[in-house]
């Protein structure tokens, strides 16, 4: 004879695995995701920083030996130049809107003894705006303080 059928309950599934935690490795994964951003972001930044500073170097190069260029036309370009440069290298907010003193404070910021509002480097907001014949400069000091600033954002870490 055959014994009566064993009373069976339906299978039951376990419960959907939740979305919350994550497993260790996703958290794992997101630290190594934000590492790499960070270090591209930082990567960028000293790769774009550098690059200005040896375009400008190549420019200021130029610059000095320049043999079509008076010293009022070099003086112009030097002050161009050191704008665009700070432009690069700062925040745009920093150093876009600077004139006249506040423009030199700026420079003299990473220099000692203040050489561009107490010294050679005051050319730089006046020289442009008076006539040719008018510009008494000494032009290889102005240079040199230049490239000096150059070399010292070189040195800057922002």
């Amino acid at each position: 004879m055959k014994s009566p059928p064993l009373p069976l309950r339906p299978i039951h599934l376990p419960e959907a695995i939740g979305w919350w935690p994550p497993a260790p490795g996703w958290w794992l994964l997101l630290a190594l995701a934000a590492l790499l951003l960070w270090l591209g972001f930082k990567g960028y930044r000293r790769i774009t920083r550098n690059t200005a500073l040896k375009s400008a170097r190549k420019l200021l190069a130029e610059i000095k030996q320049d043999p079509t260029q008076d010293d009022s036309d070099k003086i112009a370009q030097l002050s161009v130049l050191l704008r665009r440069v700070a432009i690069s290298l700062a925040p745009r907010s920093e150093a876009a809107s600077l004139t006249g003193m506040a423009w030199l404070r700026y420079l003299d910021g990473s220099m000692q003894n203040l050489p561009f509002s107490q010294g050679i480097g005051r050319m730089l907001i006046d020289a442009p705006y008076r006539p040719k014949h008018e510009v008494q400069a000494d032009l290889p000091t102005l240079l040199d303080l230049c490239e000096n600033w150059l070399k010292t954002q070189a040195k800057r870490t922002r």
